[in-house]
């Protein structure tokens, strides 16, 4: 080896992996969805197709989160907002993972506030963060989710609703600081709602950035998260 190399960056090396990885994992999806295509009505409707269909979902968010991260940190994650409509950007959201609800039991709905039926954001990325608030929904919730938008302030705002337990105090009052390490009770990260602080606040209007907000309560009485836009 040549000790006159440059030194390797190991961000770049992660990211390329985690890239591959990404890949691999839509390999599997789509071979999993033909092979499942094939099997009879009653086994494709297992509770465990349920089990796959989340997990498949949330490591693909997590893979998405550290690529947008790791361009957020070299300034390469483009921000292309347009406007768009709320009731079929919601809907199409929900649509993604109505599999996993039917196979958990979980009715999830959504309201738009008929006075603001346009959103200004990039639609990839706030489908990322939104994506990842429904499947950590989806982890708690008993029975219920619910997505509602509404203007507040002149700002958009978007909140996941469930009708578990709620975030825990610690996690409220240090919010501000997303990534505490590795909880070993639930095995949350905090990364997940970094990544949606980072792409809230990619969102500027008028010298406001975006933010987000996570608490307890909402219509359901569970865990609310709050994704608010300018």
């Amino acid at each position: 080896m040549n000790h006159n190399d440059p030194a390797l960056d190991f961000s770049t090396v992660i990211a390329s992996t985690v890239h591959d990885m990404k890949n691999s994992l839509a390999m599997l999806m789509q071979a999993h969805s033909q092979w499942l295509g094939r099997l009879p009505a009653p086994a494709r409707q297992a509770p465990e197709q349920g089990v796959i269909e989340f997990e498949f979902a949330h490591l693909n968010s997590m893979l998405v989160q550290l690529l947008g991260l790791y361009k957020i940190g070299i300034n390469q994650l483009p921000l292309q907002p347009a406007y768009h409509e709320l009731d079929d950007f919601i809907e199409a959201q929900l649509a993604c993972h109505q599999d996993v609800f039917a196979s958990r039991g979980i009715m999830a709905t959504f309201e738009v506030d008929p006075l603001s039926p346009l959103g200004f954001f990039d639609r990839e990325l706030i489908a990322s963060v939104l994506g990842n608030c429904i499947n950590n929904a989806i982890r708690y919730a008993r029975q219920a989710v619910l997505i509602s938008v509404s203007d507040t302030a002149g700002q958009l705002v978007i909140t996941v609703n469930d009708d578990g337990e709620g975030y825990s105090s610690q996690m409220i009052e240090h919010q501000a600081n997303y990534v505490q390490g590795i909880n070993h009770t639930t095995g949350s990260t905090g990364l997940g709602l970094y990544f949606a602080a980072r792409i809230a606040a990619l969102h500027q209007r008028n010298g406001v950035e975006g933010r987000t907000e996570i608490g307890n309560g909402g219509p359901l009485g569970g865990g609310l998260f709050s994704l608010y836009l300018p």
